[in-house]
């Protein structure tokens, strides 16, 4: 009874218009623009109203631990708590590497929509653990949450083609 119980709670993405997943990608991409160098940007969306409930960009120069996704994260349970996670959906412009997929399972997160593929990321010389996130979440049995992914890729991509590049040491 529980598990159905969760599992009835939870966001299906494909009930979602497009249109609003491309909003809230925009709004993702709005906070990437704050690291030129690695525009990893990320937003969390209460489904039923689509409030903005935290946001988060790549700090990786503090702690490397700091994606994005990550930072998102710290967001939303320093403004809500830890609880409410299956009622909400990260937005992210590239697709969560393995750490920040495995953060979201844990979370129980109602789901999670990307924009770059992490084998784009790859392509575009970002390094990048080449597992994608979908093969996360078949590793995670208790995880109910869906993916999708590319939304507006076009336009991610173009972030992290036309990013700055970091200065090479001793140049």
């Amino acid at each position: 009874m529980l598990a159905a119980l969760e599992f009835e709670s939870s966001v299906r993405l494909s009930a979602v218009p497009l249109l609003l997943h491309q909003q809230a990608m925009q709004l993702a991409i709005a906070a990437a623009r704050a690291n030129r160098f690695f525009p990893f940007g990320a937003v969390i969306v209460r489904a039923a109203d689509r409030q903005v409930m935290a946001t988060g960009v790549n700090n990786g120069s503090t702690n490397p631990t700091l994606h994005g996704e990550i930072v998102a994260i710290n967001d939303y349970v320093a403004r809500h708590g830890n609880r409410g996670w299956e009622k909400v959906i990260l937005y992210t412009t590239g697709e969560p590497c393995p750490m920040c997929m495995a953060a979201l399972a844990w979370t129980r997160i109602g789901g999670v929509v990307y924009g770059t593929s992490i084998e784009k990321l790859c392509q575009f010389g970002i390094d990048q653990i080449s597992i994608p996130a979908s093969a996360v979440i078949a590793a995670a049995p208790f995880y109910r949450g869906e993916i999708l992914g590319p939304v507006l890729a076009d336009e991610t991509d173009a972030l992290f083609l036309d990013r700055e590049r970091l200065p090479m040491a001793g140049a």
